[in-house]
């Protein structure tokens, strides 16, 4: 990977986006409004809407960041665009480095605004420290993000990024715990959530939410997840495609 490729990626990519007010707004927003939502769902009951809030903090922005991610690299090879940047002398890596620090830097953006609004002003009541959380949801947010550039190797149109999904993101959301406990689920559904990211993500929220320190399980969560994102991102780098079919 050559650094001075990967940050001209960087940087153009921020130049288009910037140039997308729908997308930076849905990146941005969403997840404060959906939390926003949730708190006044969650009215009468505020431990519930801890419990959950914590959870979703994280969820909600995997979720939102795997959406633009896939589409908005989607519509650059569609485009032609990425097809023409692989004939220069621009590595897989630089690209997909590129574009993984430029919606990384969103995605540091988004969490410190969701994370900000939970805490200070819908009430989010965490034991642990609010660094913690917020390191917890840009992590998630990373792990949105490099599921996007992976997913978008595999999509042939827009329709079909949003089409992975209930394939990629529904079954961890079912099994990550935010529903049922993990160890209540049938023996084969608990080994699968064992796989998957998601379930970190939660179990590193809940483990602030109810610890005052750095405990050894949140430590084991976060390394989980950031592994995972640089796991997918390596798998993005090595499936991308230098001919769009």
């Amino acid at each position: 990977m050559n650094t001075a490729r990967t940050t001209a990626t960087a940087a153009r990519v921020l130049r288009q986006l910037r140039h997308d007010p729908r997308s930076i707004a849905l990146m941005l927003l969403v997840p404060v409004l959906m939390l926003t939502l949730l708190r006044y769902v969650f009215d009468g009951s505020p431990r519930t809407f801890d419990t959950v809030g914590a959870s979703l903090l994280g969820i909600f922005p995997l979720i939102t960041m795997f959406l633009i991610t896939s589409i908005a690299t989607l519509r650059e090879r569609t485009s032609g665009t990425l097809e023409r940047l692989l004939a220069m002398p621009l590595g897989k890596a630089d690209l997909i480095g590129g574009y993984a620090l430029a919606f990384g830097a969103l995605a540091v953006v988004q969490s410190l605004l969701a994370t900000g609004l939970a805490l200070w002003l819908l009430g989010l009541d965490v034991v642990g420290s609010p660094w913690l959380l917020l390191l917890v949801a840009l992590l998630d947010a990373l792990l949105g993000t490099a599921l996007g550039l992976f997913v978008s190797a595999f999509a042939a149109s827009e329709f079909q990024a949003v089409q992975f999904m209930p394939a990629v993101i529904f079954p961890q959301l079912l099994l990550c715990g935010l529903f049922a406990a993990r160890n209540t689920m049938q023996p084969v559904l608990e080994g699968i959530s064992n796989a998957l990211p998601m379930s970190y993500a939660v179990d590193g929220m809940n483990q602030v939410l109810v610890h005052t320190d750095m405990t050894a399980d949140f430590v084991r969560d976060v390394a989980i997840v950031a592994g995972c994102a640089l796991l997918v991102l390596v798998l993005g780098a090595a499936t991308l495609r230098r001919r769009t079919p």
